[in-house]
């Protein structure tokens, strides 16, 4: 009897077992998971990775030009202090790697022999080619033709290549992308940036093909001036309307913007070389920029009630000051305290929600002006150029808040009481080049050292380890994990520290 019963429990258990596998492969499919992506929806998130890291702005570009700066040490050592921080140097190198060119490669790798996606196919590679400038503007010699193959093609350790390889390829890039877009194919309406307007990608790849040429004009003028006639030929961003922005939302946040709004809202403030050089012109931009917290004595006293847009009142924090210092030079000027020193105004051009541009008529408009000035383009005058892009950037204030729009009249006055002169033709459009990329700051830190405008006083901070940087560091993360072929970069490249310069930075 108890063997039966041993033989009878046998079964059963086998039956159990074998009813609990029947349909297991179907009970454990995620009907609604998501199998495929369309590759627009990779490029969308592209392009608004596109927008700089916060601390790549805040604690290294737009303090290395002298516009934005903090007092304190810790994370936000950097620019404030010229020296090394690779918690922050970081920075770009993951936003660009992480979420641009990883998202552009792996799209291109599935659509770039389908003649149905061919303007999406441009599409990413010109959003490819502006990530590719920035890394390599910002660090030099960069993996590049590796990048971005980690699951393509099996690509661990990146090999890097120099700069002037880069831009060779960008430019070649940026020529065969922009030429290859149709207005008659299909339209890829999904798109943030342009919803698929052809012409106005047309418009933006060439925009950064101008831009490439005038960056690269000291080190291969030959090939600078062929490729901004190029450019000018294929027809560049003119007016406001067609920007390349970033329009930020409630979903996706301005970077700088969210970083200003929260835990560094009073720690970062205009310098005093860029509130004085706007005051002494009376520059309307100062007020649209610009807020002066009167009295404030700590972060949470810069109360609306306190705050001041007056071009007058705005005093900038000068440079190469802790925090101490900067206690002693509000002492000195008969401010409450450093929290009384003027800021970029976080409620308007700053908020959650303020766009990024990515390249603007301002700036195209001063380019053209100078190349204009190199005889590298033949129509239009220099003066034209520069007034055109003086008040372009002027009617773009507008844009970040209604609050900050500047009048007609008042650019009017401004022009005329600060004349474009030809003997300092290339000075005042790389003054204007300064203005018109603040708060872009990849761009206001990379046309800083290509054009040496405008003539800045090197940062006195006692401890500083450079007078002017001029890169920035490869990130530790990276070093850890491909150091072989960082050290091979670094010794074509020169060390790896602030003071090494890029290639076409002579």
């Amino acid at each position: 009897m108890k063997t039966i019963f041993k033989y009878l429990w046998i079964v059963l258990f086998l039956g159990y077992s074998t009813s609990c596998d029947q349909n297991f492969d179907d009970l454990n499919t995620n009907r609604v998971a998501a199998t495929a992506i369309d590759e627009m929806f990779q490029i969308n998130q592209a392009i608004i990775s596109s927008a700089p890291s916060s601390f790549g702005i805040l604690v290294y570009e737009v303090g290395a030009v002298q516009q934005v700066i903090s007092p304190n040490s810790g994370v936000l050592t950097g620019a404030n202090f010229n020296q090394d921080n690779r918690s922050s140097t970081q920075s770009n190198w993951q936003q660009y790697y992480r979420n641009v060119i990883k998202n552009t490669k792996d799209a291109l790798t599935r659509i770039e022999n389908n003649p149905a996606r061919s303007n999406l196919t441009q599409m990413a590679r010109i959003i490819q080619a502006y990530a590719f400038m920035v890394l390599t503007d910002t660090y030099g010699s960069i993996p590049y033709r590796q990048a971005g193959a980690g699951f393509s093609g099996q690509v661990f350790f990146p090999a890097y290549d120099t700069q002037e390889f880069i831009y060779t390829d960008i430019i070649k890039e940026l020529e065969e992308a922009s030429a290859a877009l149709n207005a008659s194919g299909r339209r890829e309406t999904a798109d943030v940036l342009f919803a698929g307007d052809v012409e106005k990608w047309r418009k933006f790849g060439y925009s950064l093909l101008l831009r490439a040429g005038m960056r690269i004009g000291k080190a291969n003028p030959s090939l600078a001036q062929q490729t901004v006639a190029k450019a000018f030929a294929g027809g560049v961003i003119l007016t406001n309307a067609d920007n390349a922005a970033i329009r930020h939302d409630a979903n996706y946040l301005n970077p700088a913007g969210n970083t200003l709004n929260a835990t560094e809202a009073a720690n970062f403030y205009l310098t005093e070389p860029f509130v004085n050089f706007l005051k002494n012109t009376n520059d309307p931009r100062l007020r649209s920029i610009a807020v002066r917290y009167v009295g404030a004595t700590s972060g949470p006293t810069q109360t609306v009630e306190r705050q001041s847009f007056d071009p007058a009142l705005q005093i900038g924090m000068p440079m190469g000051n802790d925090n101490a210092g900067a206690v002693r030079a509000a002492a000195d000027r008969g401010l409450a305290s450093f929290y009384d020193f003027s800021q970029v105004d976080r409620r308007r051009m700053m908020k959650l929600t303020s766009p990024t541009f990515i390249v603007t008529a301002s700036q195209n408009l001063l380019l053209l002006a100078e190349a204009r000035q190199l005889g590298w383009i033949n129509a239009g005058t220099v003066e034209g150029y520069y007034n055109a892009g003086v008040r372009e950037h002027m009617l773009q204030m507008a844009s970040y808040d209604a609050n900050m729009a500047i009048a007609t009249s008042a650019i009017d006055s401004y022009l005329a009481a600060n004349p474009f002169n030809s003997a300092t033709a290339l000075r005042q459009i790389n003054e204007q080049y300064w203005i018109s990329s603040f708060m872009n700051g990849p761009e206001a830190f990379a046309n800083f050292r290509r054009s040496g405008f405008p003539v800045l006083a090197p940062n006195p901070f006692p401890g500083r380890e450079v007078l002017f940087i001029n890169r920035l560091t490869y990130p530790n993360s990276e070093i850890s994990v491909n150091e072989d072929n960082v050290n091979a970069a670094i010794s074509a490249q020169g060390p790896d520290n602030l003071e090494t310069r890029v290639w076409w930075h002579k």
